[in-house]
């Protein structure tokens, strides 16, 4: 890897799934310990979660979040001994906190708090049912802004972009009417598909707002540094040094969409040839490879694929 300029990834929410990362549990003390770590603060037994839990179970936001937290940074914990130090970093909504604990912006504990907060906050902001979540596939992004432009004239409806995550993959965020006339609505101007997607709560739609202004007076009884390693950050696909800034980035990310083309493409601009994806499945790698296709991809979600890594 040595030869290679490298950027490492996070995944975020919708990444997780039942038995992930045992081999590694099984066989890394480095990688045990970091759950076991995050376990003890949660009150929550992770590793156990993850080799019996549901996909469900998996799925509630206040458990994703500070088990996909635990899952990322416990790979981070393990690579960072042994690849080149990244041209940048950069994480997947969720994903942003285990790049700043990568980073060394956050300790690991502190990423915990927040996302914990952040999770319960993002869960309590609106009533369960209410909200939802699609993926648009094969419509352009200012076609999508039109449309919810259009719906959100209706009272009732409230939907906004939530990820923009490749090409022809958009996600849409809102409450459940507003969803539902917007799939209708991109469906009718030709869009390949229009899914909704099982996420308990409505991330990065404007649904968030009172739970993003609550989340400031918690990042702001936490320690922050300058990011050791860059960090590309979702709200504006740009990097930032200021800490206020950064915590406002971080605010601002809840409410906000999530700007993955952008951000890859800054990372393929920096002369990055090859990304790492550090968390379970290879979401991003398939986003990373309908953005830039010239950049190459390594993702860890298997044993594997780690020692193979580990031997380059």
């Amino acid at each position: 890897m040595s030869s290679n300029k490298i950027s490492v990834v996070f995944p975020g929410q919708g990444s997780q799934y039942p038995q992930m990362l045992t081999k590694y549990i099984d066989n890394l003390s480095l990688v045990k310990n970091t759950f076991d770590e995050s376990s003890d603060l949660l009150g929550i037994d992770l590793i156990k979660l993850i080799r019996e839990g549901s996909k469900e179970d998996l799925s509630k936001t206040e458990v994703t979040q500070p088990l996909m937290l635990t899952a990322d940074v416990a790979l981070w914990n393990l690579i960072s001994q042994f690849i080149s130090l990244p041209t940048c970093l950069a994480g997947h909504s969720l994903g942003e906190y285990a790049a700043l604990v990568a980073s060394e912006t956050i300790s690991f504990k502190d990423a915990l708090a927040l996302v914990i907060e952040r999770s319960k906050l993002m869960q309590s902001a609106v009533p369960q049912g209410e909200g939802g979540i699609a993926a648009i596939i094969g419509l352009e992004e200012n076609e999508i802004n039109k449309v919810c432009l259009e719906v959100n004239q209706d009272k009732e409806c409230l939907v906004n972009i939530a990820n923009l995550n490749s090409p022809n993959q958009i996600v849409l965020s809102g409450n459940r009417q507003g969803i539902e006339k917007a799939m209708h609505e991109c469906t009718l101007l030709g869009a390949k598909r229009a899914i909704p997607l099982p996420m308990s709560v409505p991330a990065h739609s404007m649904l968030m707002k009172e739970a993003a202004d609550k989340f400031v007076s918690t990042i702001e009884g936490i320690e922050f540094t300058i990011p050791k390693i860059p960090i590309i950050h979702n709200v504006d696909a740009d990097f930032e040094n200021d800490i206020a800034k950064i915590k406002a980035k971080l605010v601002k990310q809840i409410y906000s969409s999530v700007r993955w083309v952008d951000t890859i493409k800054t990372i393929a601009n920096l002369k990055v040839t090859t990304i790492i994806e550090c968390g379970p499945s290879k979401v991003l790698c398939g986003l990373i490879k309908r953005i830039s296709p010239t950049v190459a991809t390594i993702d860890l979600d298997t044993y594997d694929n780690y020692l193979e890594l580990s031997n380059e």
